[in-house]
C-alpha cells in the first residue's frame, strides 16, 4: 500500500491551481465520495458499519506540446474515510504520456487493457456485487507501459506491459494484457459497446481471456460478459455475468448475476436515485454464495454519492 499524509495532497493540490489560473498547464482537481451504511451477514456472523466505497482525489490535465502532439497525466489516490489510520491515501492509477496521431502511451501506474476492457457493464462496482469478487484480472499495476492506438472504423487497439521488476508479479515474469475495444464505454456516442481482452502472465495467472458487450435500447442497458481464466499449476475455470439496468425518471433500477466455475456465484439488485448531475441516493442488496462456504453471505447497503 502506497500511503501519503493528507497534507502533501493538499499542497499538490494548492501548487496546481495559480497555474490553472495562468492557463499554462490547465489542471483539473477531481474526486468523488462514495459511503454507505452497510448491515453484512458473513459467515454466520452479522455486522454494520459505515464504508468507504472506493472514495477519490486526483489532479490530472495536458499539456500541448506542438500542433500534434500532447503531454498528458493523472495523480490520483483512493481516500478511506472508514479506515482508522488518518495516513488513508492509497495508490490508484498514476501515470504521464504523450498522445497524437499514433495514439496514445502511458508510463506509471494503471489499470490493465483488460480491466478497462469490461467498460462500464458492471453495475456494481466498488461495492459488494463488483465483479472483482468472482473473476480475476481486476488489476491496477505498477511499472507499466501501456499504448492506446487512435480509432479505426470505431475500434481501438491497447496493449499494457508490466515490467518483471513489478512487485506485483508473482512468477517474476513480464506480463501483457491487449484489448481490442469497439463504440463508446459510455454509451454516450453509441449504443453499443463490445471488446475481447487476454492477460498472458499477469500477477500470478498464465492466461485471462474476457468477453465483453453492453447495448442501449432507449431507457434500457443490457450487459455480458464471459472469462476464462488459468493460475499457473491449476486447470482453466471460467464463468459469465450478465446485468441490466432501467433508467425511470431520475431513478435508476439495476440487477446483475455472476457465476464462476469451481468459486461460487453472486446476484445483486439495487436503484440509484438522481438528486443532482453529481449527487446520488443509492441502496443494493448482493448475494454471494462461494463453492467453499457452508452458507451463502448476504450485503446490503444505503449510500450517498457525490463527484466533483
Amino acid at each position: 500500500m502506497n500511503l501519503i499524509k493528507p497534507s502533501v495532497i493538499a499542497a499538490v493540490i494548492a501548487s496546481a491551481l495559480p497555474v490553472t489560473a495562468a492557463a499554462a498547464d490547465p489542471v483539473t482537481v477531481y474526486g468523488k465520495l462514495n459511503v454507505s451504511v452497510d448491515a453484512f451477514d458473513v459467515d454466520g456472523d452479522s455486522t454494520t458499519g459505515v464504508h468507504s466505497n472506493a472514495s477519490r482525489l486526483g489532479v490530472k490535465g495536458a499539456f500541448e506540446l506542438g500542433a500534434e502532439l500532447e503531454a498528458f497525466y493523472t495523480i490520483e489516490y483512493e481516500v478511506n474515510t472508514s479506515d482508522e489510520d488518518k495516513d488513508n491515501f492509497e495508490a490508484r492509477n498514476q501515470f504521464v504520456g504523450l498522445r497524437g496521431v499514433f495514439g496514445e502511451v502511458s508510463l506509471g501506474r494503471n489499470d490493465t487493457m483488460l480491466k478497462k476492457s469490461q467498460g462500464k457493464a458492471d453495475l456494481f462496482g466498488d461495492l459488494q456485487g463488483d465483479i472483482k469478487h468472482l473473476f480475476k484480472g481486476e488489476n491496477r499495476m505498477e511499472q507499466t507501459v501501456t499504448y492506446l492506438s487512435p480509432s479505426f472504423a470505431g475500434i481501438k487497439f491497447g496493449a499494457t506491459y508490466v515490467a518483471e521488476e513489478s512487485g506485483s508479479q508473482k512468477n517474476g515474469d513480464d506480463g501483457f494484457s491487449v484489448a481490442a475495444l469497439y463504440g463508446d464505454a459510455k454509451l454516450k456516442k453509441s449504443a453499443l459497446f463490445a471488446s475481447v481482452a487476454y492477460d498472458t502472465d499477469v500477477k500470478g495467472f498464465d492466461s485471462i481471456l474476457r468477453a465483453t458487450v453492453q447495448g442501449k435500447i432507449g431507457d434500457l442497458k443490457l450487459g455480458a460478459m464471459y472469462q476464462d481464466q488459468e493460475q499457473a499449476g491449476k486447470d482453466s475455470t471460467d464463468g459469465f455475468m450478465v446485468s441490466a439496468g432501467y433508467q425511470l425518471s431520475a431513478v435508476t433500477l439495476k440487477a446483475q448475476y455472476q457465476d464462476m466455475d469451481t468459486k461460487g456465484e453472486a446476484i445483486s439488485a439495487g436503484a440509484d436515485y438522481k438528486l443532482g448531475k453529481p449527487t446520488k441516493l443509492f441502496a443494493y442488496y448482493t448475494q454471494r454464495d462461494l463453492e467453499s462456504a457452508n452458507s451463502a453471505d448476504d450485503y446490503f447497503g444505503i449510500g450517498l454519492e457525490h463527484k466533483f
